[in-house]
């Protein structure tokens, strides 16, 4: 399963970027982040007319983390529903938009879509390695308009390894720790006058935390990234300061996860448990990058940013997807015969799978399914700022297409007394699903900031024209004929955002703003109706030396709510991919974030505070297919969105260490739409998880790393998508090297 083949490209790349490298000198790097990033500095952070957050890399660093949905619970306003406890398929929303695969959440990695088909298939099972990431930009409220198509929650862009600015530079980071945890990370290049370029290569693994019932296979990961950048600038005679880098990424990923949970009763007996039904559960994925920027300087005053991207993403999740026995059924003609009943995992199989591991059924079946899915998404982009003192203009305009190609088929086990499966049938391919989602989207956008006094005007207008397409060849497998079915809806929107904020002094800024929040209908929504929302935001920011705060209330009111149904959310085959609309809904809310620094003796004691208030009404009632909602009543409220979480970090700082323990409390939630108290078997229950990390400088350029996620070992479920109870990750520790030259 595990494959090492990745590093044979790596070692090619590699020597010809170092040989390109060998004749850098110092350049400044800032200056190309500034057009990747949402933000270009700290300091711009402050002036955002909304909820803006920036974790640079000496945040990132501190606990190490390569699980995203851990390094974003520092963010009010940003909900994490863990799944494989490792963060490979994150689960992220923002201000009560719902989590499910992070698909109302405009991701993007260097300011360009980072979803595998944003708008054909936003839940797509795929997220850049977040470990390797420099930077994570988080924007919502007002200013998120311009980084569609998603906008009514908001935006996450990640910058991945940039240029260094010296001649020749590095990192070498092992980590090594329980469950087969292990870390290689390492980084080299530098910038010279006219070329410049970076190699990077992450790999990480663990065997897992689950053990799979009465079976020795693992339940871990391996997955690999490599990274390569070469950037070419323009001569200093050169009429116009030009730069041209080209961005080449690869990675693949081989995980032994399953959507297979537990019963309560067997969660309760041991939460790190699998069963032995879902021992041949793997996904496997492929993600091929290239992306070409350009940025050209005109005068000081006009920068056009052009940037061409296409991404090549294929997975194959194969993992039971229903279990059966064998049933007594009676014939016409009074006879009795047995036969194979198959139930989903969330309508009785995850039952019977518990059943036969506890002896209760000699033999059992399972249905295997391949989700063999293939996607493609390109695109070209340009954005022109204007600095006209007092006003800085943007000017923007993207093309996309992406796609999804469900090519998906079923194979069908039998489990013995052994414990063993074997294959009695093999799935014709395409039989399950054989279909083609797509989209193309033309999006522009106007954006002024306006500096008047101690005003600034954020005034926005973006334009969205997407057309939705699903061809269905059903079993028409060589796709030689016109599709079974074919659907095509176009949509087109304007998105109007006004704020403003007012510098009261040097340290307090008071901010407002009102935005028209978008998603765009899936290919599977027949209404084609877009998701719509009005979004309002009011609050202050307070910032000195020493202290810093953020107090922002917001106010979401949906006329129209998309759900998407998908089999992580436990929807029966024949209703994947469809999208159901709630109608109004409304979201309100409290985001918290205050952080101060002070001394203590010769340490420095640096404490920080994250808060976020939800509440969640549905404003109509309706059915639905989604197992989440279900049938809903005025009044309920939406699952998966706790009222309140909770976030205290505080560290210790001295000459050449430092220490930081982080204190994570989320609340009770809902699975299923509903009011008043929970029921037990509707509930994931309050938790609160500790974890520790330490430093200590044995040089100047080299590093020890102690890390300890979940310190206190706190056994909890995470989520009931499934029709089962998820466990979050045990108490691991891990110890790590780095060597920066």
């Amino acid at each position: 399963m595990r494959s090492s083949s990745f590093f044979q490209p790596a070692l090619i790349a590699s020597a010809i970027l170092a040989a390109i490298s060998h004749t850098a000198v110092a350049k400044d790097t800032d200056d190309n982040i500034e057009h990747l990033a949402i933000f270009g500095s700290a300091q711009a952070v402050n002036d955002v007319p909304g909820s803006a957050h920036m974790i640079t890399e000496e945040e990132l660093n501190k606990f190490d983390f390569t699980d995203i949905m851990r390094t974003l619970t520092s963010v009010p306003g940003v909900y994490v529903l863990e799944e494989d406890g490792y963060g490979l398929r994150p689960n992220i929303g923002m201000r009560g938009t719902g989590q499910n695969r992070s698909e109302k959440v405009t991701i993007m990695e260097d300011n360009v879509l980072a979803a595998p088909a944003p708008y054909a298939s936003p839940s797509a099972y795929y997220f850049p390695t977040a470990g390797r990431m420099q930077q994570v930009e988080v924007l919502k409220g007002t200013s998120s308009a311009m980084y569609g198509p998603r906008t009514t929650g908001g935006v996450i862009n990640m910058l991945s390894r940039q240029i260094p600015d010296e001649a020749l530079a590095g990192q070498l980071n092992l980590t090594t720790g329980e469950d087969g945890y292990a870390k290689v990370h390492a980084y080299a290049g530098g910038s010279g006058e006219q070329v410049s370029s970076v190699f990077e290569v992450f790999r990480y693994q663990a065997d897992g935390f689950k053990d799979i019932n009465n079976s020795d296979r693992d339940t871990g990961f391996v997955k690999n990234d490599i990274l390569a950048k070469v950037r070419f600038n323009s001569d200093k005679n050169a009429a116009y300061d030009q730069e041209l880098e080209l961005k080449l990424k690869y990675s693949d990923e081989d995980s032994d996860e399953t959507y297979m949970g537990l019963t309560d009763a067997d969660f309760a007996a041991d939460p790190y448990a699998r069963y032995s039904a879902s021992q041949l559960d793997n996904m496997d994925t492929t993600h091929k990058q290239v992306q070409i920027n350009h940025l050209i300087k005109i005068n000081g005053r006009f920068n056009l940013m052009t940037t061409a991207y296409y991404n090549d993403f294929s997975r194959n999740w194969y993992k039971t997807s229903k279990v059966g026995k064998m049933v007594e059924e009676v014939q016409e003609d009074g006879s009795v015969i047995e036969v194979k009943k198959f139930s989903s995992l969330g309508s009785g199989g995850t039952e019977i799978a518990s059943d036969y591991d506890r002896g209760a059924e000699s033999e059992i079946y399972a249905q295997v399914k391949a989700n063999s899915r293939d996607y493609l998404s390109k695109g070209l982009q340009t954005v022109l700022d204007i600095d006209l003192d007092d006003h800085q203009l943007k000017f923007g305009v993207r093309y996309h297409e992406d796609e999804m190609d469900r090519f998906q088929w079923v194979d069908e086990y039998t489990l013995d007394q052994d414990y063993q499966m074997t294959l009695d049938v093999a799935g014709v391919h395409g039989a399950d699903s054989n279909r083609i989602d797509s989209a193309e989207a033309l999006a522009l956008f106007v954006h002024d900031e306006y500096t008047l006094g101690n005003f600034i005007i954020n005034a926005g207008l973006r334009y969205e024209d997407i057309t939705l397409e699903r061809h269905d060849w059903k079993d028409d497998l060589a796709r030689t004929q016109d599709p079974v079915k074919h659907t095509k809806n176009t949509v087109d929107v304007w998105l109007p955002s006004l704020a403003l904020t007012y510098r009261v002094n040097e340290e307090l800024v008071l901010l407002g703003g009102i935005q028209k929040g978008f998603a765009p209908p899936a290919p599977g929504n027949e209404e084609a109706d877009d998701e719509e929302s009005i979004n309002y935001e009011l609050g202050l920011r307070y910032n000195n030396e020493s202290l810093h705060a953020e107090a922002i209330a917001f106010f979401s009111d949906y006329d129209n709510m998309h759900g998407n149904c998908t089999v992580s959310q436990n929807c029966a085959d024949e209703n994947v991919g469809e999208q159901y609309n709630a109608g109004e809904v409304e979201v309100k809310g409290l985001e918290v974030k205050a952080g101060y620094e002070f001394k203590l003796a010769t340490l420095l004691v640096p404490v920080d505070l994250t808060y976020t208030f939800t509440d969640t009404e549905f404003l109509n009632s309706f059915e639905s297919k989604l197992d989440t909602w279900g049938d809903v009543t005025k009044g309920e409220e939406l699952p998966y969105v706790p009222d309140n979480q909770l976030q205290f970090a505080a560290g210790l700082v001295g000459d050449n260490w430092r220490g930081d323990v982080l204190v994570r409390y989320m609340d009770e939630m809902r699975t299923i739409a509903g009011s008043g108290d929970i029921p037990n078997d509707e509930m994931i229950k309050s938790r609160t998880v500790v974890d520790l990390a330490a430093h200590y400088n044995l040089a100047e350029n080299q590093e020890l790393t102690l890390n300890i996620d979940n310190l206190f070992d706190k056994e909890y479920a995470t989520t009931r998508t499934h029709g089962s109870l998820m466990a979050g990750k045990p108490r691991t520790m891990t110890i790590g090297y780095k060597y920066s030259f």
